[in-house]
């Protein structure tokens, strides 16, 4: 379970420090770098890839949980890194943690259910699993819009519904593709 555990949690770790410089970079890169690092999505589709790497139900819920954690992790030491010309002070390690500590608590949810729907795409290609995953993507943008928070720049919320829609699809034709194959030849 280690060697096939340890590829997603340093990749979840990277994602979150790469995350977090590209929401750094304001100034050098224009509002969509900042826009693009406010995605949830993207952290829901980590715990759902981590999930889709394990053989059994619980090693993925348990390396979704584990796998946003490193996420969250990774960009909590970038933010802190000299990268970002941090300063690393007790106040400042400790305030962090107090303004991350909502998107904690929901990645303690939403990484074992995205490790398992991840699962479950993988196992059993319950089409509804990998749906709702690509529905999360796809929908972001109009769930910002709707708590008052919109995607400012309008070519990354358009990205994330490109992006989703093209799961979506994926998902329908490998389930009518899986459909199809399995049919009795005289149903056809």
């Amino acid at each position: 379970m280690v060697r096939r555990s340890l590829l997603p949690i340093v990749l979840a770790a990277a994602f979150g420090a790469c995350d977090q410089f590209l929401g750094a970079r304001f100034y050098v890169l224009g509002s969509w770098a900042t826009d693009a690092s406010l995605l949830s999505a993207p952290w829901l589709l980590i715990a759902f890839l981590a999930g889709w790497s394990q053989t059994t139900v619980r090693r993925a819920m348990v390396l979704g949980l584990v796998c946003t954690v490193a996420a969250l992790a990774g960009y909590c030491a970038m933010t802190l890194s000299p990268v970002e010309g941090a300063v690393v002070t007790l106040p400042g390690v400790r305030g962090l943690l107090a303004g991350q500590w909502r998107w904690a608590l929901g990645g303690l949810l939403t990484g074992p259910l995205f490790g398992w729907l991840g699962h479950r795409w993988r196992t059993r290609r319950d089409w509804m699993s990998a749906l709702v995953a690509a529905l999360v993507v796809c929908f972001e943008p109009l769930a910002h819009a709707a708590a008052g928070t919109a995607v400012g720049f309008d070519g990354v919320w358009a990205a994330e519904i490109a992006v989703g829609l093209v799961m979506a699809v994926y998902v329908v034709a490998v389930t009518q593709r899986r459909t199809t194959r399995r049919a009795p030849r005289g149903s056809r």
